[in-house]
């Protein structure tokens, strides 16, 4: 529970502060019983109304006051439990955003959704329940304890026989639970996982009439989720009856035993009735303390979740960096022997060397699969790299400050994402840019005239960019990347919705506007492509071949292939 103790440890005074307001409205609310024995025993007998009046007014004083202190007490509870979850949310995301890809490809996007919301939910609950019943049920327990002592120490004595039997069922209960939980929370991430596959791809789903098999796989996950919720839920729900059942006979007990103390004349008639009200909160607190436990065990689970999280090491990312000056006339980018694999697969790039001048276009093609992506996922350290080294402008990728490594980027990836918000804040993406930038990335990117016709830069954009065709997003994304006037300029797939006019138009745009820039170019088109100095032909993460488009023509049977395919199926368009 260390993570409650780091995040709580501000809100020390505020807790403090419900805490003594807990406790002074739980003694209060103890004194009641005492009262009324004192009452019934003490006070009708001597046949006054006066002070049976003051007392009885002092009942109700006690019990506004108990009222009013919980109040109180729980909104304050409820505020801390608020504030530390939204604390805890926000560290959670802002370490999610720091991980490596290869971290966050084994925790999963599911999973790490479902430790932000579900998890940081279970945690939100826990915190505000251990203040407003962790102070009471235990004040409540010990203090009616105490109270019936002073009234009758021998039926006390009853009552307590019950609890440690109570207190062993519950530790044990409740640490099986917590290992439950966990389970629970895994078979979570899976059916999360499922509904977000079904979410992302509704469109193939209801185009290929795959609805009922999609369910199918939702029932079998759900019914997993349920199954473990029900052996967690069944487990902890042992408690309950089991503890009600030796409370029910301990108040069986009590009245018997009291019976026969009252007819020997060594007890009282209120004593008797103040001690089932005392035994009545007592098993309330029993009951709540059950629930805490309860709570507790799933807190234990979610709490251990989050912590994994904070608690991994942040790896690719440089806070400053490592070198003092950039050597002179070292090519911009240069890839040195580059050897690099993912922890699930085979060699994705396999002695990966070349070079580019600042201002030269690269051009990569090749095959789905062959290792394109991974080159720009390198190139921007997502990954690290198994052997040799990536250099921009003659220094080591990771001696950079990971910030102004980034910088340098503009960047259109394979199925890019567009958020729900304004045209404007799309573009921008919380760069310092003004709209006359934003204006000239979007006429250069042939964006300019569609926002015009959506009603300018703030017209709304969908989810996803759902609102706009494929080739309205494409050409969104390319002119976020423009906006920034970026060093090294990546367009991965980045013109596959675009026809072939505007293509042309947009390269001819780049061409002009952006001569100082490295740019790298990831296509299926050979049009997209054939016109940089530099063209990588990729196979299996190998360079098949690399030159100029006229070059790989002659000496690349694979470039040549895949050249004359498109030209054909250019030319039987157009007849």
């Amino acid at each position: 529970m260390k993570l409650f103790t780091y995040y709580l440890r501000p809100f020390l005074r505020r807790m403090s502060l419900g805490f003594l307001i807990k406790v002074l409205g739980t003694v209060v609310e103890l004194a009641i019983p005492w009262i009324l024995s004192y009452t019934i025993d003490d006070l009708i007998p001597q046949g006054e109304m006066a002070p049976v009046i003051v007392w009885g007014g002092l009942m109700i004083v006690c019990s506004l006051l108990a009222w009013g202190g919980n109040v109180v007490a729980n909104r304050m509870a409820s505020a801390v439990a608020r504030d530390v979850t939204r604390q805890v949310r926000h560290d959670l995301f802002a370490k999610i955003s720091y991980l490596s890809e290869g971290r966050v490809d084994r925790f999963t996007i599911p999973s790490l959704i479902s430790r932000v919301t579900s998890d940081t939910y279970v945690l939100h609950q826990t915190v505000g329940m251990m203040q407003r019943l962790g102070v009471r049920a235990p004040i409540m327990l010990v203090g009616g304890v105490i109270v019936t002592l002073t009234l009758d120490p021998v039926l006390t004595l009853v009552m307590l026989a019950t609890l440690p039997v109570v207190g062993v069922i519950t530790f044990f209960v409740s640490r099986k639970g917590a290992k439950l939980f966990k389970t629970v929370q895994r078979a979570a991430d899976n059916m999360l996982r499922v509904v977000r596959e079904n979410a992302v791809g509704v469109r193939v789903i209801k185009a290929l009439s795959k609805s009922g098999h999609e369910r199918e796989r939702f029932r079998k996950v759900n019914d997993e989720l349920t199954g473990k919720e029900r052996t967690a839920e069944n487990t902890m729900a042992v408690i309950n009856p089991v503890m009600s059942l030796l409370l029910n006979l301990g108040i069986a007990a009590v009245i018997v035993v009291g019976a026969y103390r009252v007819q020997g004349g060594v007890t009282e008639v209120g004593k008797i009735i103040a001690f089932m009200n005392l035994f009545t909160i007592v098993l309330n607190a029993l009951m709540a303390i059950n629930r805490m436990f309860t709570m507790l065990s799933r807190a234990a689970a979610s709490s251990a979740r989050v912590t994994e999280v904070l608690d991994t090491p942040v790896e690719l990312y440089e806070e400053t960096p490592k070198y003092s000056f950039l050597p002179e006339r070292a090519p911009h980018i240069a890839f040195r022997n580059v050897t690099f694999r993912y922890d699930y697969g085979s060699f994705a790039l396999n002695n990966l060397d070349f070079t580019l001048e600042r201002g030269e276009t690269l051009g990569i093609i090749g095959a789905t699969g062959s290792g394109k992506s991974t080159v720009v996922r390198a190139l921007m350290r997502y990954y690290d790299i198994a052997e040799g080294a990536i250099e921009i402008d003659g220094v080591d990728i990771r001696d950079y400050a990971t910030v102004d490594l980034r910088r340098k980027f503009g960047v259109v990836f394979q199925n890019d994402t567009l958020f729900k918000d304004t045209i404007r804040e799309n573009i921008r993406l919380g760069r310092n840019l003004n709209d006359v930038q934003l204006t000239e990335a979007a006429r250069q990117a042939q964006a300019l005239q569609f926002i015009q016709e959506q009603g300018g830069l703030d017209a709304e954009v969908a989810i996803k960019g759902a609102n706009l065709s494929g080739g309205q997003k494409q050409r969104l994304l390319v002119a976020r990347a423009l906006a920034g006037e970026p060093e090294i300029l990546v367009l991965d797939d980045s013109s596959s919705a675009l026809d072939y006019r505007t293509d042309a138009k947009l390269r001819e745009e780049i061409r002009l506007h952006c001569k100082n820039a490295t740019k790298i170019i990831i296509a299926q088109r050979i049009s997209s492509i054939m016109h940089a100095e530099k063209i990588l032909v990729m196979e299996n993460g190998n360079v098949a071949a690399m030159g100029s488009h006229e070059e790989l023509m002659k000496n690349c049977t694979l470039y040549k292939e895949i050249s004359e395919s498109q030209i054909g199926d250019r030319k039987a368009v157009g007849q």
